[in-house]
């Protein structure tokens, strides 16, 4: 079949904004406890810093490079994207949650709004707490500018009259500590029934003038800056990878400058002047009507008692009918697989299967794949212990997963400092497969025992993503298990493996076969031909015109895919057979699921395939990255697959999204009231 009519794929950042939108559309929903909804504008806020640091601090080096296809037309259309979304980010905060907030008699006093003797508690919380800490400097030749850290909050203020030198610097800069809480509670006494808070930039704001004895302030404002926050090291130019990335953190908070923050009454005279200083655009300054950083009103969120006001808790169901409680996991892994739907089910059977291969004296050998565990890590703490009782370790850590660096290159020094063997991965690909192997001696032979799972090894993530895990014994995965760790430490030739695919070697390829499989039926008339895909990403062009050939041949094909897409759906003659949808709920959807059907089941030949992965449909993931998937061959898996990761979602109608050719999207039902998460929290609570 001939190629698709050519079209212009979506914009990546612009489709990374729009899922930002569907996420502060949480913010807006009446059906959401209020504190949560208030979560919802924090993590915007958070997910927004990640984007300037990373996303748009790419698209503009970018534009930049005169062989590059991104124009400057580009970024300002990304960048008034992004000034539309936080404006109204604000006005949500401002206008929507704060009088709630207020009806629950939960405040945020300013200054004005502190009666004596709340303003006398501020003067000795300030006396007492943060004046100790605070620098102010006053700008002159002597004096430059301070360096200014990525995200660090300043004060930057215009001064009266003339130093103490008799000198006329008229600037000065004051830093926020960040060891300082940014939410502060005031005591019941003084609240009035109240749960009352101040905010630090409240309390040093008030007493800004106290800084500069014999001056007057005549204006200031808050602000920040966003900075490119991608590590750069030359992996084909250094020695040692750790070391490298060991000394880039240090400079990392002071990459090229993005963004610039101020309030919205910041006077022109201070923006201007702070500009200038980070070298940035008119374009690139954000003035906000309201806290600099939304996401430190976590703490007021974390602070506050109203449990009413917050999700119901939701324990994660242990799979008891599947694995009991008490026994051992290896047993009961010889008679089948385990399958695990985080986090409607418990992480914890992962982690227990790590403490009894720990305890076990026939375990011999433990590998594990090491991406995002956190600074806090029982799973770690599990790896280090066995390599203290003489177990052969070796952990597969990845250096450069991003904003967990550091966390990670501690875990690799205390690993080899037991003995552990630790491995980078491949020098420029970063290793995102999530992959724990464990070898048994049993009756003389060695048995491997696998976890396999669409997500990181992160029991406190675990709880607030969807995932799919598998606990296996079967010889033909956990062979392939082994065989991805021997090619990560030895850099051998790729061999294909038995059944699972491993990115950046076969994985694309398999993929564009399965979808040339079902478009090759659909063209010969097969009215069952079916591409289901869940994903958090879809920008592969290969792939993306893939699943267009494939839809123009007469196969339907349903995609949910959670994050950004590039592919615009329902084009006419091009992508009406393909309907993009968007789950925003509770939990992060984050599990990858891809279903394809080219033919009516025939006994072992069934007509279909589903595999399980760790990899996004996106170019970095195929070639840039280690990646596996892995198909669910048996027949009740499979079904339980669709039943709950897939089927669900197609029906959801609370809180689905679908896609327009244009890159917008639309509530499914703004009414629906048919939920995918809340489903399956009701059926593994009961």
């Amino acid at each position: 079949m001939t190629n698709p009519t050519p079209l212009k794929l979506l914009n990546r950042e612009q489709a990374i904004l729009e899922f930002n939108r569907r996420v502060l559309a949480q913010a807006q929903r009446e059906d959401v406890p209020l504190l949560e909804r208030l979560r919802y504008i924090c993590i915007v806020s958070s997910n927004l810093d990640e984007f300037f640091e990373v996303r748009f601090a790419d698209m503009l080096e970018a534009a930049r490079d005169p062989l590059s296809t991104v124009t400057g037309q580009d970024v300002d259309r990304v960048g008034r994207a992004a000034h539309t979304l936080i404006d109204e980010q604000y006005h949500i905060f401002n206008e929507q949650l704060t009088p709630l907030l207020l009806k629950q008699r939960i405040v945020i006093l300013n200054h004005a709004d502190r009666d004596e003797a709340q303003r006398r508690w501020v003067q000795k919380f300030f006396e007492r707490e943060v004046r100790p800490l605070l620098v102010p400097v006053g700008l002159d030749p002597a004096h430059p500018f301070p360096q200014v850290a990525n995200k660090s909050l300043h004060f930057i203020a215009r001064l009266s009259g003339k130093d103490a030198f008799g000198r006329d610097n008229r600037i000065a800069i004051v830093k926020v500590p960040r060891v300082l809480p940014r939410v502060i509670k005031l005591p019941a006494s003084l609240s009035d029934n109240r749960q009352a808070y101040v905010l630090l930039t409240s309390v040093i704001r008030a007493h800004l003038e106290e800084l500069f004895p014999g001056r007057k302030v005549e204006a200031f404002s808050q602000f920040r800056v966003t900075r490119d926050s991608d590590l750069e090291v030359d992996e084909e130019e250094i020695a040692n990878l750790r070391h490298a990335l060991r000394s880039g953190l240090t400079t990392r908070h002071f990459g090229r400058a993005v963004r610039l923050e101020v309030v919205n009454t910041c006077p022109a005279e201070l923006s201007e002047f702070l500009l200038e200083q980070f070298g940035l655009p008119n374009a690139a300054l954000y003035r906000v009507n309201g806290p600099v950083n939304l996401v430190r009103l976590n703490e007021l969120i974390d602070q506050t008692e109203a449990p009413e006001l917050r999700f119901q808790p939701f324990e994660p169901a242990w799979p008891t009918g599947r694995l009991p409680r008490h026994k051992s996991i290896f047993e009961r892994l010889k008679k089948s697989d385990v399958l695990l739907h985080h986090p409607f089910e418990s992480f914890e059977p992962v982690v227990q299967m790590l403490r009894e291969a720990v305890a076990d004296p026939d375990v011999l050998a433990i590998k594990q794949t090491i991406y995002r565990t956190g600074a806090k890590s029982e799973l770690m703490d599990l790896l280090i212990e066995a390599a203290r009782r003489g177990k052969e370790v070796m952990a597969v850590v990845e250096l450069k997963a991003r904003f967990d660096e550091e966390a990670n290159i501690n875990w690799a020094e205390r690993l080899e400092a037991v003995g552990a063997q630790v491995v980078y991965g491949i020098v420029g690909y970063k290793t995102h497969a999530k992959l724990l192997l464990v070898m048994r001696r049993e009756n003389g032979r060695l048995r491997r025992y696998a976890h396999v799972s669409t997500g990181n090894y992160n029991p406190k993530t675990a709880r607030l993503y969807t995932d799919l895990g598998l606990l296996t014994a079967d010889a033909d995965l956990t062979a392939d298990a082994d065989s991805v760790f021997r090619q990560l430490a030895s850099l051998g030739k790729f061999k294909a493996l038995r059944r699972m695919l491993l990115a950046p070697f076969n994985m694309h390829s398999r993929m564009m076969e399965l979808l040339a499989q079902v478009e090759a039926a659909a063209l010969a008339g097969y009215k069952g031909a079916r591409v289901v895909v869940k994903i958090n990403a879809l920008t592969d062009a290969e792939l993306i015109h893939g699943l267009l050939r494939t839809a123009q041949a007469g196969a339907r094909i349903d995609l949910i895919v959670r994050g950004a897409c590039m592919l615009p759906p329902g084009l006419p003659g091009i992508s009406d057979h393909i309907v993009v949808r968007s789950v925003v709920g509770r939990f992060l959807e984050h599990s990858r699921v891809c279903y394809f059907r080219w033919a009516e089941a025939k006994g072992d030949d069934d007509g279909e395939a589903l595999f399980l992965s760790s990899a996004d449909w996106m170019s970095r993931n195929m070639f840039r990255r280690i990646e596996v998937a892995w198909p669910v061959l048996d027949p009740k898996l499979r079904q339980r697959v669709i039943d709950e990761a897939l089927q669900p979602y197609l029906h959801d109608t609370m809180d689905a999204w679908q896609l327009g050719p244009d890159g917008r999207s639309v509530r499914v039902d703004a009414k629906g009231t048919v939920s995918a998460q809340q489903a399956l929290m009701r059926r593994y609570s009961e």
